[in-house]
């Protein structure tokens, strides 16, 4: 049975060098479970923080089929650190687990150009705005499905002001597209970017994916960036990250 590990730095040898933010913030205990075989002498993990789940060392079937209790939805997004972790996913979840490419972008510090981003920031087309997320949006991101993934690992307003930021893009006074913190880790956060299907198309993600990575200079941490789709890594490197290398996931539904 998987039990939930506390002392996380007992699982920081299997994770190694996998440059996977989400999987710091598990193992830095700031927002996340680890999960292992064994609390004393861990071998196999998993690292879980909201839609997403890292298998690390040697492969173990429990962990695979293992759903913690507070993880209520019914998708998850398993990335598997090696080919036998990768197979285990196809043999418990079958047809359920979709497989995909995502794209890691690179982790570098000091790359960005202030005097790049900034007109990306005033690129906006007139009518649109840019604000940034407060406790009323917050409350409007919460419920809206199409841009909760902004808000959504935070449990309340008062824990999104102490360790999330995010920006959002208003058309008049409705919600139009947002870049915000999916996660935080100590040095930084995992930037969620969406934009709302209508308004699309109109650099909206462009605009304030410049400004939260502009905020989040300013304050000191590094905004991550990682790809669901060449869409998404095409826009990091217009603002300024480069890519790193393909990597497989499976989105499992019926989790």
């Amino acid at each position: 049975m998987p039990v939930k590990l506390e002392d996380t730095t007992k699982a920081r040898k299997l994770f190694g060098e996998w440059k996977e933010t989400l999987i710091w913030s598990c193992l830095q205990k700031v927002m996340g479970d680890i999960y292992v075989d064994n609390t004393s002498d861990p071998q196999s993990a998993m690292a879980v923080l909201g839609d997403f789940c890292f298998f690390a060392g040697n492969a173990e079937e429990d962990l695979v089929s293992y759903k913690p209790e507070n993880c209520f939805q019914d998708f998850i997004i398993m990335v598997p650190q090696s080919e036998e972790w990768a197979e285990l996913i196809v043999k418990k979840y079958g047809d359920r687990a979709k497989p995909v490419t995502r794209y890691a972008i690179k982790k570098e510090q000091n790359i960005f150009d202030k005097d790049t981003l900034r007109p990306a920031v005033n690129s906006l087309k007139p009518g649109y705005t840019l604000r940034m997320i407060d406790a009323d949006l917050f409350a409007l991101c919460r419920s809206s499905a199409w841009c909760q993934d902004l808000v959504s690992q935070f449990e309340d307003y008062e824990t999104y002001k102490k360790l999330g930021i995010g920006i959002a893009v208003l058309k008049g006074e409705s919600l139009a597209a947002g870049a915000s913190s999916y996660a935080r880790y100590r040095e930084g956060i995992e930037i969620q970017i969406d934009t709302k299907e209508e308004f699309r198309r109109n650099g909206l993600a462009y605009a304030c994916g410049a400004k939260l990575i502009l905020e989040c200079l300013n304050k000191g941490l590094y905004p991550s960036w990682d790809a669901q789709n060449q869409a998404s890594a095409a826009l990091a490197e217009k603002l300024g990250y480069h890519f790193d290398h393909e990597y497989k996931a499976f989105e499992i539904w019926g989790y």
